[in-house]
């Protein structure tokens, strides 16, 4: 036994010696990181710190004096926790990554932003988060509300609204709406940007600062402003509904409706809140209501709502009390700073105004003096094109002078052209007369030629049939000759020389024979006849044709004549066209007469070769 004793006290020894031994070989920082709404900052933290120490160690780094408000939040497998001030960073169930991230948030919200929040920090900070909350739909807001609320967000980041600074598609990279809002309506970028902007033009002379806390004012009125929703059951059959907390108590829903509770537990009016494990008691302040009474699954979310109700509370009776002395004097400084602030502001648009007004002036001086350079120059132009006008113009005048004496010794070659053409008029008419006499002879020995030429063709025709009448009458008596002479042929083959004459037939015989032989002579010397006159006549025909073409001849010689002085007469009438127009009835006339000489010619042409053939 005293042996076993001793073994077991080496051992126990031992197990000291190298417990000892790693507390000595264990660091005495660690890392942390702390995430803002808009910083990232790493701290190196001793062991034995306790959560009020890195807490005040944030608040200190980023200026912030309204703590109360927020604290150290970090994830714990599918929920999440806050750091408690009053126990050990590492003694905590936070990750044991390194460095150990936690996440700067509001805890608490105010009831009224614009009376509770006094930093401009403080009211940064919860600008921040709260946009981030309605981007990610975590509060509800409506298409409208959402509109105005990305109008002062822009105007909290870009100041007052210039349209030659921000063109259209400024807002491009911007997340200002929630995607639900976007995906409500059937509108392109532009058409929301445009939206966005109209109410962003009358945001002007609004700082950061009140446009931050424009935005707040509007988003403290929405239904889960401010609202930590957790899952609970009423009773053991699992009726699941909602627990909201927030700074003006405790509210019941319907896990499908978190705007509207169905039961409400103002903070002044619960006596007192408890838990045991996971059965909440909630024992309102009027002990004839029945105390309500819920449960929760998850004995760290049991923590986490308890923690969120005694630090809601505790607000909530803040509020009802005097500011403490720290509390005031922030007011006062945050006053005295607001009022330095707006003073210097107001020196700020005072000197912008009057540089604005100097520029102004500036601009006006710039485009009065461009205005009197052109004005100058628009003269001295005026002044160059006066002088080459008036040069130009003398010498017009000279030019006109020039063109008076030309225009005179026209006058004067014009008037002894319109005598000249007068006495060619003169001489025209008695051409004219000429001329018509001679187209008159000439038609009236057309006409005479024409009627001795149908009068030869029906000479002609007769003599044609008499011609014809005498060969016939010629072919008959050589047909009656053959038939005489084939009787009277084996008679001279039977007599070779002519017998006297006996008997009494003889005589006639011979009688006979004499009248036929003189009717044949007497039909050829016809026939001569016939022959002869018609060669005489033809050949008269022919001498008379001859002298009719060389008469046909001189007159298309004169008519060509008459064409070559009627194209010089239009010539010389279209020099005159502006002392007399030209004499259009003789023109007619001329071309008239030329026209029936013309066909009378071609007439007695044709007539001609009739005749000839």
């Amino acid at each position: 036994m005293l042996g076993f004793k001793k073994e077991v006290e080496a051992l126990l020894s031992r197990v000291t010696m190298s417990i000892l031994g790693l507390k000595k070989k264990q660091p005495k920082t660690f890392k942390v990181k702390v995430s803002t709404m808009d910083a990232e900052m790493e701290f190196s933290c001793e062991v034995k710190w306790k959560g009020k120490d890195l807490f005040d160690l944030v608040c200190r780094t980023i200026g912030l004096r309204e703590t109360w408000f927020f604290g150290l939040r970090y994830t714990v497998k599918d929920t999440y926790a806050w750091l408690k001030p009053d126990k050990r960073v590492l003694d905590q169930e936070v990750p044991k990554d390194s460095p150990i991230t936690f996440h700067f948030l509001a805890k608490f919200f105010p009831e009224k932003v614009e009376d509770e929040l006094v930093q401009e920090i403080t009211q940064h900070l919860f600008f921040l988060q709260v946009k981030k909350q309605i981007l990610d739909e975590e509060i509800f807001c409506s298409p409208e509300a959402s509109v105005l609320l990305a109008s002062y967000a822009v105007q909290a980041k870009y100041g007052d609204y210039d349209p030659n600074f921000h063109k259209p598609g400024f807002l491009a990279q911007d997340e200002l709406l929630p995607k639900r809002v976007l995906m409500q309506y059937q509108m392109t970028p532009d058409m929301w940007e445009e939206k966005i902007t109209a109410w962003y033009a009358e945001h002007r002379n609004i700082t950061r600062d009140e446009a931050e806390m424009e935005y707040l004012k509007i988003a403290q009125d929405l239904e889960m402003y401010g609202v930590s929703y957790f899952s609970i059951t009423q009773n053991k059959r699992d009726t699941e509904l909602l627990l909201g907390v927030d700074a003006q108590g405790l509210h019941i829903y319907n896990p499908n409706n978190k705007l509207s509770p169905n039961k409400s537990f103002p903070w002044s009016g619960i006596r007192n809140i408890s838990y045991s494990e996971k059965e909440f008691t909630i024992k309102p302040l009027d002990k004839k209501k029945e105390v309500f009474k819920f449960y929760s699954s998850q004995l760290r979310v049991n923590k986490l709502i308890l923690q969120l109700c005694i630090g809601n509370h505790d607000l909530f009776m803040r509020r009802r009390k005097v500011d403490s002395i720290e509390v005031q004097q922030m007011k006062a400084q945050a006053k005295e700073e607001k009022a330095r602030k707006k003073v210097e502001r107001q020196i700020l648009a005072r000197e912008k105004q009057m540089r604005e007004e100097a520029e102004r002036a500036k601009e006006d001086m710039e485009r009065r003096l461009f205005q009197l350079q052109d004005e100058a120059r628009m003269a001295n132009e005026a002044l160059l094109r006066s002088e080459e006008t008036a040069d130009l113009l003398a010498e017009k005048a000279q030019i006109a002078e020039e063109e008076a004496k030309l225009l005179a010794h026209k006058a004067a070659e014009a008037e002894q052209e319109r005598q000249r053409l007068e006495v060619t008029a003169l001489k025209t008419k008695e051409e004219k007369r000429l001329m018509e006499q001679k187209m008159r002879e000439a038609e009236s020995l057309a006409v005479k030629l024409v009627e001795q030429s149908e009068r030869r063709l029906k000479e002609a025709d007769h003599l044609k049939q008499d011609l014809n009448e005498a060969k016939d009458a010629e072919r008959k008596a050589k047909q009656k000759l053959l038939e005489i002479t084939k009787s009277t042929y084996p008679l001279i083959a039977a007599y070779s020389s002519p017998p006297p004459p006996t008997g009494p037939e003889s005589p006639d015989t011979t009688l006979d024979m004499g009248s036929m032989s003189v009717r044949m002579d007497f039909k050829d010397s016809d026939m001569k006849r016939l022959s002869m006159e018609i060669e005489r006549e033809r050949l008269e025909y022919m001498e008379k044709s001859k002298h009719l073409q060389d008469q046909l001849k001189e007159l298309k010689s004169e008519i060509e004549s008459l064409k070559l002085e009627e194209q010089q007469q239009a010539g010389l009438y279209s020099l005159r066209s502006y002392a007399e127009p030209p004499y259009i009835p003789h023109s007619n006339v001329r071309n008239t007469q030329t026209y029936r000489l013309l066909t009378t010619t071609n007439l007695l042409e044709n007539r001609h070769c009739y005749m000839v053939k």
